[in-house]
C-alpha cells in the first residue's frame, strides 16, 4: 500500500502548480454553487429552468471540470444574491 503512494505523490507532483490551483478553483466554484442549490432546495432541473439553461449544463458545471466565465459567474451571483467567488 505505501508503494502505490510514493507513486501517486510522485505522478501529483509532476502535475504543474498551475493547473493544481485550478483544479483546485474550479471545484471550489462547483462545490459553491452546489452548496448554494443546496440551500434554496433547487434540483439541476429547477435551477436550469430558472435561468434559462439546459440540465446537462448545470451537470457541467458541478463536474468540476467546466472553465467559468465572468459574466457566468456574475449571473450566478445575482440569481443566487451571494458571491460565488471573491477576489
Amino acid at each position: 500500500m505505501r508503494t502505490a503512494s510514493i507513486h501517486l505523490q510522485e505522478i501529483f507532483n509532476e502535475i504543474p502548480k498551475e493547473k493544481r490551483e485550478e483544479t483546485r478553483l474550479s471545484f471550489a466554484i462547483s462545490n459553491k454553487i452546489d452548496a448554494l442549490m443546496q440551500e434554496q432546495g433547487l434540483s439541476k432541473k429547477q435551477l436550469a429552468e430558472q435561468i434559462g439553461k439546459r440540465p446537462s449544463e448545470i451537470t457541467r458545471w458541478l463536474s468540476g471540470e467546466h472553465n467559468f466565465t465572468i459574466s457566468t459567474l456574475a449571473m450566478l451571483s445575482t440569481f443566487f444574491g451571494k458571491s460565488i467567488i471573491t477576489v
